[in-house]
């Protein structure tokens, strides 16, 4: 079907693939299925602009991320930090610091399933581009794998930001501690 030239198709090991090629060659058989099946650019340029929202969802959601990211380095951070003293001083003089590194610990993994939900819900956008494209470029029905997914992307953004909801709680109870120091 697709011919590249100067290469020796039985040293296919040695052929060295470059992300333009790969990209090119998806492209060349995208282009010519929609070119088989009929779909023209003007059909599908609706397609690609429902599939804006999914787009800047995934630019929102990673700054979300990256947010959140770097709040765990910062809870990660201050939990060494509170190790490394706690093994220096006896317990006596800092009686809470079992009780912070218990609300970091339990802040840390709020983090860590905030992020994940996040990165779910990326996932799940990014299959909904895709499928919106193909479902417009080969005219399939798939309503339901289009809600579901969208659904998906949602629930996984809300939990998400309930989890975050919950670490800033914690976070707000750890400073209450401090001050009580």
């Amino acid at each position: 079907m697709f011919e590249r030239k100067n290469t020796d198709w039985d040293n296919l090991e040695q052929t060295r693939y470059t992300l333009p090629s790969v990209l090119f060659t998806v492209w060349t058989i995208l282009f010519r299925t929609c070119y088989i099946e009929g779909v023209t650019v003007t059909e599908l340029i609706p397609v690609l602009q429902m599939a804006v929202g999914p787009a800047v969802l995934i630019s929102g959601v990673g700054l979300l991320i990256l947010t959140l990211t770097n709040r765990l380095g910062r809870v990660v951070d201050r939990g060494r930090s509170l190790a490394s003293e706690s093994r220096s001083t006896p317990e006596y003089k800092h009686p809470s610091r079992s009780k912070q590194l218990k609300i970091l610990s339990r802040r840390a993994s709020l983090l860590q399933r905030a992020i994940i939900l996040e990165v779910l819900c990326v996932l799940f956008a990014a299959a909904l581009i895709i499928t919106l494209f193909f479902t417009a470029a080969l005219e399939l029905e798939t309503a339901w794998l289009i809600g579901g997914l969208f659904v998906g992307a949602m629930l996984s953004l809300i939990l998400s930001l309930v989890a975050f909801l919950q670490e800033l709680n914690l976070s707000l109870n750890a400073f209450h501690i401090d001050i009580e120091e």
